[in-house]
């Protein structure tokens, strides 16, 4: 019990210094709750990423000591132990409820972890919301034991790209301007090098990108709910009018509807992986010589990371 307390510090409870409010946390602890407990319609895009990390994670030929799982449901902490590939492990996040694994709830911008104190962090859906996401990679480098393991799954940029340019079109005609309705989810390219400059060793960045189909906005705006991804912008709530959400659907079917008439949103999951610095790793190739792959950085052969 003293080992486990001993990998947990006091989070600072001042707001980070610097980083500016782009979205509303308190707000999100909220609907990721409501989230938690209500319907699992969304679960879709998350069992998706899950399965992804795992079989990433199932690939490299290394047990962890001690690893933490930042996520709201737990499932992902539940099968990361019964599969063995940890001998102690937590669970934590912004909306982490109580289980079976030891929780500890936290802000992921003020991760409670002392220094080099883990051997794997890895997040499932907890820093697309982030308002300091570069500030959030250094507290998890620096939580990570030497040779220690990061790997994240997070929305990217091109995620929800069709309900974006409806919204932004249907306001601008109502209003003659735009409400952020849609997150700025990062690119596969800026996740890359935001680790680089978190001081990961070897950090790559790749993206899966998968299609939904849904009869109108409603039933999307549904499952946008069930898995609080809702974007909860700093700064007081701009309602959404029911006009607007009408003239978007419109637009939404003229530009971008299937055959069938249903339609499609575009959901973009970037996966990153890291590697606190250590002596005995491989030292990076010249930059532009070649083509980083996240296979290569888990040290694994690329066959077996293909679904």
């Amino acid at each position: 019990m003293s080992d486990d307390r001993q990998r947990f510090s006091s989070p600072p409870p001042a707001e980070p210094a610097g980083a500016p409010a782009i979205f509303d946390r308190r707000r999100l602890r909220i609907r990721l709750a409501r989230a938690a407990s209500g319907p699992e319609c969304g679960n879709f895009l998350v069992d998706r990423a899950a399965a992804d990390m795992a079989d990433r994670l199932a690939a490299v030929q290394r047990t962890f000591e001690a690893a933490v799982v930042l996520d709201a449901g737990g499932g992902f902490a539940a099968d990361l132990q019964a599969s063995g590939k940890a001998r102690w492990l937590a669970r934590g996040g912004l909306a982490a409820t109580p289980g079976e694994l030891p929780v500890f709830v936290a802000d992921e911008e003020h991760l409670p972890l002392r220094p080099q104190t883990v051997d794997l962090v890895a997040s499932l859906f907890t820093l697309h919301f982030v308002n300091d996401l570069p500030g959030a990679l250094v507290q998890v480098r620096h939580a990570l034991k030497p040779d220690g393991l990061f790997v994240a799954a997070m929305l990217g940029g091109e995620t929800l790209i069709e309900l974006r340019t409806a919204l932004i079109a249907a306001e601008a005609e109502a209003a003659g301007g735009a409400a952020p309705r849609v997150a700025p989810f990062v690119d596969v390219r800026t996740a890359g090098d935001l680790l680089m400059r978190a001081g990961f060793a070897l950090p790559v960045a790749d993206s899966d990108r998968l299609t939904a189909r849904y009869e109108n906005l409603p039933a999307l705006f549904e499952d946008l709910a069930a898995l609080g991804l809702r974007n909860v912008p700093a700064g007081p709530p701009v309602p959404l009018r029911r006009s607007t959400i009408a003239r978007a659907d419109a637009l939404y079917r003229e530009m971008f509807a299937a055959p069938d008439g249903r339609l499609p949103a575009t959901f973009e999951i970037v996966h990153v992986a890291g590697w606190a610095p250590h002596p005995s790793q491989q030292k990076p190739l010249r930059p532009g010589s070649a083509a980083a792959r996240l296979a290569d950085a888990l040290g694994v052969d690329e066959h077996r990371l293909k679904r």
